[in-house]
């Protein structure tokens, strides 16, 4: 296990089970029956999950999603995961370092973060079946020698243009975020910017609008004010960091852009219901 500042991140590496290719910043891996993770963790790379059949829960950045058959699951690095899998669970899971992930992360039509806030997909059996096809096509090449990994990076890039194609047609926001291009930038400059900069008018600024303006399409096709998506981007990341790091509270307001510990823990506390001292002793 790779540790920064104790926090627990697991690498690709770890997860080496046979010779397959001769790069192991790539894996392809099956999940036949029940699983169970006791420890939330992170990752230093990217994972598609597809369910063939599946039951029991998966958490991802502290939100449970139910797992069944005909799903497909994204995680991001740096997002925090745990899972408890039934024992009928049948599932197919591609691991991809972040080098490798790169060559390809274009394929995904929508910013990183907007898969995180939909990181499960349900599918019809068609689009399952699709994708199945490519994850199993991707398992007889690395069986191959020499393995051809352009042909795995083209797979990738097909598989990552069916999850935009599914996502866009699934989420009712995404589609927003299509036809408004405003806002889907607004939440890439927050996720750029939101440790160093906590004001409406910063990012309005950045997009050639007055913040007025910003809060009312904000309000108008997302149903939240624009103050509310920044402060949720913060409670996100305080939360993953008071999980799994060993820093005190008062460093991690220090590293989230909150000079006094007071307010930081005034803010938590109008956010979650609970200041963060009582959060971290619930982990």
């Amino acid at each position: 296990m790779k540790t920064k500042e104790n926090i627990p991140i697991l690498g690709i590496d770890e997860f080496q089970l046979n010779n397959l290719g001769s790069d192991n910043g790539f894996q392809y891996h099956e999940i036949c029956g029940a699983r169970f993770i006791d420890k939330p963790h992170k990752h230093d790379f990217f994972l598609f999950l597809l369910f063939e059949k599946g039951s029991g829960t998966h958490t991802i950045d502290f939100i449970e999603h139910s797992v069944t058959g005909n799903q497909l699951h994204l995680l991001f690095p740096d997002q925090v995961h745990s899972w408890n899998l039934g024992e009928e669970t049948t599932a197919f899971q591609i691991m991809v370092s972040r080098r490798i992930f790169e060559t390809f992360a274009n394929s995904l039509k929508f910013d990183f973060v907007m898969y995180q806030k939909h990181p499960v997909l349900n599918l019809d059996a068609g689009v399952f079946h699709r994708l199945l096809y490519e994850f199993q096509a991707i398992q007889s090449e690395l069986f191959l020698k020499p393995v051809l990994w352009d042909i795995i990076n083209s797979r990738c890039q097909i598989i990552a243009q069916m999850v935009s194609r599914e996502a866009e047609r699934i989420f009712e926001d995404l589609k927003i975020y299509h036809t408004k291009p405003v806002l889907f930038k607004y939440q890439s400059l927050i996720d750029t910017y939101y440790k160093e900069e906590k004001s409406v008018a910063f990012y309005a600024e950045k997009l050639n609008i007055s913040p007025n303006y910003l809060n009312i399409l904000c309000r108008k096709h997302l149903n939240r004010s624009a103050t509310s998506l920044i402060h949720n981007r913060l409670i996100l990341e305080a939360k993953r960091l008071l999980f799994i790091s060993k820093k005190s509270i008062k460093e991690i307001a220090y590293e989230l852009g909150f000079y006094d510990l007071a307010y930081f823990s005034k803010f938590f506390k109008n956010q979650t219901g609970m200041p963060p001292r009582d959060f971290k002793e619930l982990l």
